[in-house]
């Protein structure tokens, strides 16, 4: 069974930073990508970033790129999303969910939140102007 257990966020000033980290469990290999993605009130869920295990490419959404930076660190499992110079519309549930590439080839990483399996529990991030 995989899970994903989510640490950071919380509340910051605009242009401040904060980081978000996600510790996975329970793959049966090292072939997946982790995603992060965002839900702002009354607004759709929308991805962020991710991340592939398989060569380690990554995706960043434009209204993120140059300010979030999303990382891994193989031997604890986790990943983390690093999010800098923080503006008010960042204020979201940010989540981290996983999913298997065993069905994607090559370099593709998937990023939308209908491609992805498992979820972990949300964190608020909150920033105020």
């Amino acid at each position: 069974e995989v899970q994903l257990v989510q640490s950071g966020g919380g509340l910051v000033q605009a242009g401040g930073s904060l980081k978000l980290s996600c510790a996975a469990s329970g793959f049966t290999s090292d072939d997946y990508a982790i995603g992060w993605f965002r839900q702002a009130p009354e607004k759709e869920r929308e991805g962020v970033s991710c991340i592939s295990t398989r060569d380690s490419s990554t995706y960043y959404a434009d209204f993120v790129k140059g300010r979030f930076t999303i990382s891994r660190d193989k031997a604890k499992n986790t990943v983390y999303l690093e999010m800098n110079s923080l503006k008010p519309e960042d204020t979201a549930v940010y989540s981290c969910a996983a999913v298997r590439l065993t069905s994607y080839s090559g370099s593709y990483i998937p990023s939308a939140s209908w491609e992805y399996d498992d979820w972990g529990q949300g964190t608020q991030v909150t920033v105020s102007s």
